[in-house]
């Protein structure tokens, strides 16, 4: 375990739905705040905490834009040399990749200066085939899946 006493900050309240919102036929764009729950209850993988609670996401790095089909995600290690980094990042992924429509284009990044490796993790991230790769061992899927399980 690479940071063994974290700092862990407070839960984000829940969003409040307007009236509008609750009918099937209301057409609702994807916002920051949106895929913003798709992702906070994420687990840590080496903490019995979200990532929300670990400040590992938040409101301000996720970028959307639902015009063009593109949502953007920045988050943040816990430690700058953290070795989970690359896990959180597939996690995140492979969340977005099951909740959101087909249409859009997904970026997952390290924060700019938050990790000792961000170029080298950010490529791996942002390579397709990498990603597929990944998704399709059998140990590193169970250890994703492990992270998206909300209790």
């Amino acid at each position: 375990m690479d940071n063994a006493n974290p700092l862990i900050f407070e839960k984000t309240k829940n969003r409040i739905f307007t009236k509008e919102e609750m009918y099937e036929d209301f057409y609702d764009k994807f916002d920051n705040r949106e895929i913003y729950d798709m992702i906070r209850n994420i687990k840590d993988p080496e903490h019995p905490l979200t990532l929300e609670q670990l400040n590992v996401v938040d409101e301000e790095n996720v970028f959307v834009d639902d015009q063009n089909n593109i949502v953007e995600v920045h988050f943040t290690p816990t430690i700058n040399h953290c070795s989970a980094a690359t896990l959180i990042g597939l996690s995140i992924i492979v969340k977005l990749m099951r909740c959101l429509p087909e249409r859009f284009k997904t970026t997952v990044k390290v924060s700019k200066g938050s990790h000792d490796t961000e170029d080298a993790i950010n490529k791996q991230l942002n390579d397709k085939e990498r990603v597929s790769a990944a998704i399709e061992n059998p140990n590193l899927l169970q250890a994703i899946n492990r992270c998206l399980i909300e209790e």
